[in-house]
């Protein structure tokens, strides 16, 4: 094998591990956005505008 070739395949290696570790950050990016948006999903909340006036009616029934 010649110097050019090992030099050729080192830097292929070297590309190789810098695009999979991109991709794993855009994944991971990609999680924590997901995550956080589910996180502010209607199901199971209550805004705090309904919140707010389910106190206030309940302050007013007292």
């Amino acid at each position: 094998m010649h110097y050019y070739e090992v030099q050729h395949r080192i830097r292929h290696e070297e590309l190789r591990r810098e695009a999979d570790l991109d991709r794993l950050a855009r994944e991971a990016a990609k999680g924590r956005s997901a995550a956080r948006s589910a996180a502010h999903e209607p199901e199971g909340r209550v805004s705090r505008k309904k919140g707010r006036s389910a106190w206030s009616r309940r302050r007013a029934e007292a």
